[in-house]
């Protein structure tokens, strides 16, 4: 399945960067969604295309579903779409849901949930042998927060997983007769920058002993599992919830 298309959302850093990278090594042309770091997206790209492989990035905030549609028709001018990783994602400041604003909320749903249902859809459209395509696979990041569910942090966070985990199951189930296949992965703690957007930059270290392997994760470890499952190793593998986590 390498040569073909692979749209990355958040694929400008952490996890989406090194998904990005790993899949350019292996052949398949990558599309980078990015919500407003351009320099990092085409950083991305240029270590891409320095290894021979074939990458572009487009901007796109998951939230507005216009951005979604243009993501997606730049990847049909890049080649056929054989894969889709949905995962951009935000976090909030550590808070009780007591005071959290509807605001916050609605935006955590809308980049979590509604983003990658939409993404998805698309992906979908193209993907489906129902529909004419040649079949692919949609790979959603979730986090072992949905079933830890985050108390006194971010339990919004916790529920957008959850409905990531629901969401893959179900359309999994929909789409195994059309060719294309559906899973998650859960990561734990992760050392990525999204711990410094929730306003804790030490938090993966900090809870670290809390892992039975007593150490955080990788991006790049993320990104192996990733890989695997969008290429032909994963054949037989849907609606499937992977748990990349140190075992947390």
């Amino acid at each position: 399945m390498t040569d073909r298309v692979v749209v990355i959302t958040g694929g400008s850093r952490g996890i989406g960067r090194a998904a990005a990278i790993a899949a350019g090594e292996r052949g398949y042309r990558i599309v980078i969604g990015y919500q407003s770091n351009k320099a990092a997206a085409d950083e991305v790209v240029a270590q891409i295309e320095r290894k021979n492989g074939k990458a572009i990035a487009v901007k796109c905030d998951v939230a507005q579903e216009k951005d979604i549609l243009a993501l997606f028709k730049a990847a049909d001018g890049f080649g056929t779409l054989g894969a889709l990783v949905n995962n951009a994602g935000i976090v909030g400041p550590s808070a009780r849901v007591e005071d959290m604003s509807a605001e916050r909320i609605q935006r955590m749903m809308a980049v979590n949930v509604t983003g990658s249902i939409l993404c998805a859809r698309e992906a979908v459209k193209r993907m489906s042998t129902r529909r004419g395509g040649k079949g692919g696979v949609i790979v959603n990041l979730s986090s072992v927060a949905s079933r830890l569910g985050a108390p006194n942090t971010y339990v919004d966070y916790a529920a957008s997983k959850g409905a990531v985990d629901s969401f893959t199951l179900g359309l999994g189930y929909e789409v195994a007769g059309e060719g294309i296949r559906v899973a998650a992965i859960r990561p734990g703690l992760i050392d990525t920058d999204i711990h410094a957007s929730g306003g804790e930059p030490d938090r993966a270290h900090r809870l670290a002993p809390m892992v039975p392997m007593k150490r955080v994760g990788t991006a790049e470890e993320i990104a192996n599992a990733i890989v695997w499952l969008i290429s032909d190793e994963a054949s037989y593998v849907t609606s499937a919830i992977l748990d990349v986590s140190g075992g947390r």
